[in-house]
């Protein structure tokens, strides 16, 4: 699998933030793809470091779109979705590219708790093309 530093849109990166548990990139549009770390479980405080993190790069006003970028296997807790919306969280847009037993399992378990839908891809350029259209939408409605 491709990873970001890989792929022509790392040239577009606003900032990278990284992480005991993986490494996010922050593009220009909302625009968050994360590569987490091998073998890593990923629980709520972790994700608050994001949560926070895009707060203060994008600020309250931008739509998130997040893709998971799955080059790794690791963990996440699904039942950490309820603690989005608890703390009043909201990621717009999610997709995930991975083609894993353990990706598709993850994923099924993370729908039960994710309250808007879950994009599956299987490489990071169509997971890319995806987010872009999204967030040129989101962001110029005129031109959609």
């Amino acid at each position: 699998m491709k990873r970001v530093k890989e792929h022509n849109i790392y040239n577009s990166i606003r900032e990278i933030r990284e992480f005991d548990f993986g490494v996010f990139y922050f593009f220009t549009g909302g625009i968050i793809i994360s590569e987490m770390n091998e073998g890593v479980l990923f629980k709520w405080k972790d994700a608050l470091k994001i949560v926070l993190a895009a707060e203060e790069i994008y600020g309250l006003e931008i739509p998130i779109i997040y893709v998971a970028n799955r080059i790794n296997s690791y963990y996440v807790v699904p039942s950490n979705w309820v603690m989005f919306y608890r703390n009043r969280t909201k990621m717009a847009h999610y997709g995930v590219v991975g083609q894993t037993r353990g990706s598709f399992a993850s994923i099924l378990l993370e729908k039960l708790f994710f309250k808007n839908s879950i994009a599956q891809f299987k490489n990071l350029d169509q997971a890319i093309t995806w987010a872009k259209n999204i967030s040129e939408k989101a962001l110029w409605p005129d031109k959609g």
